[in-house]
């Protein structure tokens, strides 16, 4: 029941964030919306923010959903992208709004699981330090996420399966390359 109620609330403030920005939306709006009362909202998230915050995390998890290899990180990264272009309204709103910094730690998180899958996947057999791995996977997650942010920076408006392509043809191979120079 309590997947339920929080599905409901997101979905109440996706439809209200398609009539204004998140920082015109308040409380009593999402539950009146949704027709539960305050104490309900409260039990369930401690604010707005809080809310938004579950929706990017449900939201990352379905759309990695497996997708953390070598072979089908470009997918996972692609999805990544499609979940933000479904709910373009609590992206950009977010990201335009003083909550913007949960936008980001989102995209940092969900890109770096992405990545770690990977690094972790191609540095098998090698003697390479978690150190090093994780110096690895920040560096394209920085590289991504800036990439990312740009495109909803600039409205959504580039295809996706095009940003993706280009960033494969630009790594391909190169994580296995910077495992090789930092083997132990």
């Amino acid at each position: 029941m309590s997947q339920i109620t929080k599905k409901a609330l997101a979905a109440s403030l996706k439809k209200l964030l398609s009539q204004k920005p998140l920082d015109k939306i308040t409380v009593i709006d999402i539950v009146e919306d949704c027709g539960v009362n305050r104490q309900t909202f409260y039990y369930h998230f401690q604010d707005i923010y809080d809310l938004v915050e579950w929706m990017f995390l449900t939201g990352a998890a379905a759309a990695l959903n497996g997708k953390k290899t070598y072979d089908t990180w470009q997918q996972g990264f692609l999805q990544v992208f499609e979940y933000a272009l479904e709910n373009k309204n609590l992206v950009i709103n977010t990201y335009h709004s003083i909550s913007r910094d949960q936008l980001e730690r989102y995209l940092y998180d969900v890109t770096y699981n992405l990545l770690i899958g990977v690094v972790e996947e191609q540095a098998a057999g090698m003697a390479v330090r978690d150190n090093d791995k994780k110096f690895i996977a920040d560096f394209y997650k920085f590289a991504f996420v800036g990439l990312m942010l740009d495109w909803i920076r600039r409205g959504m408006k580039d295809d996706p399966e095009k940003i993706v392509e280009h960033i494969s043809t630009l790594i391909q191979g190169d994580i296995k390359r910077a495992l090789e120079k930092y083997r132990t």
